[in-house]
This record gives C-alpha cells, sequence and structure tokens, in this order.
C-alpha cells in the first residue's frame, strides 16, 4: 500500500509501544526527515490511524455517530426500568451534557503543543501525564473500552441477526442456536478487518450511522404505536424493576453503568481527528468540531426518543435491548434488527481500528516484525477470533453494558479529559472550566467506582440460566 500520508514524525523518549508523534501544520511537510527518522516516519506511514489525513468534516461527523449510537442506545429504556422516569432521564441528560463538554476538551487539546499532533488518546495522557505514568494510566483505559466495545457489538450483532431471521423465517431459524449467528458475525468481521487504514472505513462508518438513526427512529415509533395499543387494554406498571432496597440499588448502579456505555465515543475521538488534515490556517480542531456539533444533535434526538418511548411502552416489563420487547409488526422489527447488524458492522471497525493500531505499532517496535499484510492478516484476525470467542462465551448484554460502562467508560468519556485539561491548560480556580472540570471529574469518578458492582451482579444473575454456546 502507498502511503497517504506525509508527515514527518518525530518520536523523542520513545518508551511505551505505539507512541508517534506528528507535527500540526503542513508546511513541514516539504523537508525531508532526518535519517534516524526515516524508519519511525515509515511506520507512521503505515499504521492505520495516522496512514491516511484526508478525511473530510462530515467524515468527523457520522465517525462519532457510528462510535455514539450503538448498541448503547437500545439499553436505554431498560436503564430507566432500573432508574425510574425523573432519576433515568436526569441521568441520560446530564451525560450528554457531561460528554459534550469532555469531547469538547479532547478536540482542543488535538493540538496542545505546538508543533505536534496528539494521534492517539495515550499520547494526549503521556503529554499530560508524563511518558511512563500517561501511558500506563491511558492505554489500559483505551483499550479495556475499545476491546469491551468490539466483545459487546459481536453479541449485539449475532443477537440481532438471530432475532431478524426468527421473526422473518421462524420454522427454520428458530432453532438454530445464537451462538451460529455470533460466530457468522465473526466470520464477517475478519473480512471488514483487512482494511488498511481508518480513512478506509469511511463508506462502511456512514453505512453505520444511517442505520443506528434507522433503527433508532423504529424502535421509537414502533414503542409508542405499541404502548399505545397496549395502555388502552392494560396497565402499564412503571417505577423500577427491583423491589428490595439491596436490588434496587444495585439495579440503579447498572442502569448508571448502561447509560455511561452509550457515550463512548471519546476513546476514539483523537484518533478520528488523527484522519483530518490540519494546517496553520485551519487547524483540524475546526472541522474535527463541526462533525462533533452535528453528530451530537443526531446523539440527544436518538437517545431521548428510544429511553422514553422505550420505557413508556413496556414500563418494567422492557429488556435489556428494547428491540427484543418489540414484535409486531414482524417486518418492521425484523429490519430494524436487521438495521442493528449492519450499524454494529461499522461501529466495531470504528472501535477496532486503534486496537489493531497498537498491536501492529507493539509488533513492529518491540518485536521488530516487518510491517506487511500477511503481519496484518494473521494480527487482526487472532484479535477478531479471540474477541468472537468471548462474545459467544458470555452474550450478557445487560450486565456488560452496566459492567462494562461504570468500569472504563466513565474514565475515558466522563473525568480523564477534564482532569488533563486541567493540567495543561491549567485554568483559574473558580473559573467556568475549574468548575465544569472538576464537576465532570467528580461525577465520573463516583460512576467508576460504583456502578461496575451493579452490572457484575447482572452477569452472575445471568451465568445462573445460562449454558454456554447455547
Amino acid at each position: 500500500m502507498e502511503p497517504e500520508n506525509n508527515d514527518i514524525v518525530r518520536v523523542d523518549n520513545i518508551e511505551p509501544v505505539g507512541s508517534t508523534t506528528t507535527p500540526t501544520t503542513e508546511a513541514t511537510t516539504t523537508t525531508a526527515p532526518p535519517e534516524e527518522d526515516k524508519p519511525q516516519s515509515q511506520l507512521s506511514n503505515w499504521l492505520p490511524i495516522t496512514a491516511s489525513r484526508k478525511a473530510k468534516w462530515w467524515y468527523s461527523a457520522f465517525h462519532n455517530v457510528t462510535a455514539m449510537v450503538g448498541a448503547g442506545v437500545l439499553g436505554l429504556p431498560f436503564a430507566l426500568s432500573q432508574l425510574g422516569w425523573a432519576p433515568g432521564v436526569t441521568a441520560i441528560v446530564m451525560s450528554w451534557i457531561i460528554t459534550f463538554y469532555s469531547l469538547w476538551q479532547l478536540v482542543e487539546l488535538h493540538e496542545a503543543a505546538p508543533g505536534r499532533r496528539f494521534d492517539r488518546y495515550h499520547e494526549l495522557g503521556m503529554y499530560a501525564f508524563g511518558p511512563k505514568l500517561g501511558y500506563w494510566t491511558i492505554m489500559p483505559l483505551q483499550l479495556t473500552v475499545q476491546v469491551a466495545s468490539t466483545i459487546v457489538y459481536t453479541v449485539t450483532g449475532g443477537k440481532s441477526l438471530k432475532k431478524s431471521f426468527d421473526l422473518m423465517f421462524p420454522e427454520v431459524f428458530n432453532k438454530i442456536r445464537q451462538t451460529y449467528f455470533i460466530l457468522f458475525f465473526t466470520a464477517f468481521q475478519l473480512v471488514m478487518s483487512q482494511s488498511p487504514n481508518f480513512n478506509s472505513l469511511k463508506g462502511v462508518s456512514l453505512l453505520a450511522a444511517i442505520m443506528s438513526f434507522a433503527y433508532s427512529m423504529v424502535a421509537c415509533v414502533a414503542s409508542f404505536i405499541k404502548g399505545t395499543a397496549d395502555h388502552h387494554i392494560h396497565h402499564v406498571t412503571y417505577g423500577v424493576r427491583s423491589h428490595t432496597t439491596a436490588s434496587r440499588t444495585f439495579d440503579a448502579l447498572n442502569g448508571i453503568g448502561t447509560i455511561a456505555f452509550a457515550f463512548a465515543g471519546h476513546s476514539v475521538a483523537l484518533e478520528i481527528q488523527a484522519t483530518i488534515p490540519s494546517t496553520e490556517e485551519t487547524p483540524s480542531k475546526i472541522p474535527m468540531w463541526r462533525g462533533v456539533l452535528v453528530a451530537y444533535i443526531i446523539v440527544a434526538i436518538c437517545y431521548i426518543s428510544v429511553s422514553v418511548s422505550g420505557y413508556w411502552a413496556f414500563g418494567i416489563a422492557v429488556e435489556d435491548d428494547v428491540l427484543v420487547s418489540l414484535e409486531k409488526p414482524n417486518w418492521l422489527i425484523a429490519a430494524a434488527n436487521f438495521m442493528v447488524f449492519l450499524h454494529v458492522i461499522g461501529s466495531y471497525q470504528v472501535f477496532a481500528m486503534p486496537v489493531f493500531d497498537t498491536i501492529e505499532s507493539a509488533l513492529v517496535q518491540k518485536y521488530e516484525f516487518k510491517p506487511s499484510r500477511t503481519l496484518r492478516l494473521i494480527a487482526r484476525s487472532s484479535y477478531v477470533a479471540l474477541v468472537g470467542f468471548v462474545g459467544m462465551c458470555i452474550p450478557f448484554f445487560g450486565g456488560l453494558l452496566g459492567f462494562f460502562g461504570g468500569l472504563v467508560f466513565a474514565a475515558t468519556s466522563y473525568f480523564v479529559p477534564c482532569i488533563m485539561w486541567l493540567l495543561i491548560k491549567r485554568p483559574k480556580p473558580w473559573s467556568f472550566h475549574w468548575i465544569a472540570s472538576w464537576t465532570a471529574t467528580i461525577v465520573g469518578l463516583a460512576i467508576a467506582v460504583l456502578t461496575p458492582v451493579g452490572g457484575l451482579r447482572q452477569i452472575i444473575l445471568s451465568f445462573k440460566t445460562y449454558e454456554i454456546f447455547s
């Protein structure tokens, strides 16, 4: 593959694997890199995050929609059933505001140092916290978010495809195990994972973004129709699902974790911005932020409409995936589930691409493999196969959302950007950005510490009735 990116890459004091930095402007591209920097420059031009910088602002919009409006939106009605009307809606709205602010911080910090671009989340962390502390703090968090997302999307893809086929051809597919559908999704991702770089995903990501908005609207409209019909027949119960104080507490924690999972796009924000060209006249943050604004408006529409309509229609009886609760008309719900399948094909790739970047960088820099298609084929296929195996073993959608959402998604989306902003920008005490950053940090830390307990309990309860590879 001929590299599209000709930016000079200078890396000083590389200790962790996978760290590269690039100049902010394109004015330096006319100068040849020093001889000792050529191997690093060639590596940067091969790695999937920095290989191409030809993205437009609207690429940022649909990449962010694909990263955000995914499996998480389907679990929001279930989260409301664990929290109740007022706490649930408040949690979603507050999460939208906090993560909108923290995403703005990441966009601004992408070029926080003169002449440098922080193309990867951990690179910015290394700049803010120091090389070792920054790397070993941010890299595990980011990788956990991305690996967890690909696991959940594998489960979602298989479940949604099975639901779609069960509704359309019940006599044929009802007896086929969900495991086989997850296996099919994994096999499909083995092919998709060979896309050379992030920019090459633009068509897949655009389709995924369209599908996410489409199935969100289907879920909303179908829920309102279902709810209108059911309210005439019987009373729908609201409130919270559990009856004991302990169960309500655990459910509330899992619900907040589920909401945190729905705002997962921050872990790939800097990588998305890395694909956008940057000059002194038009730094990358301008087109990136334009795309983020469009994306977050779509996020607000989808999240509020799906969560409110799904909970209104089914109350505390709603499933952890609202499309599972919707069964009629068959063709519409089958189509919506197939849209989910198409969406998670793209969202899986958006979250997997930074993982591929890290794996390939490690293999080349640490283990001295030569960059090649064979290396890429083996490395990526191994990762996809492992994720597929894990997805087949523990397909607990609701518990996974709550556990992973609280454990690490709160960190990468809620408070780590704010901490880095405080360290790098050093706002004056009691100024707006100082107060906002500390508020988001405290809220995010509370979510990260408390909510995994609820998700873990949900997984344990699911294990009681689960048979492996069923």
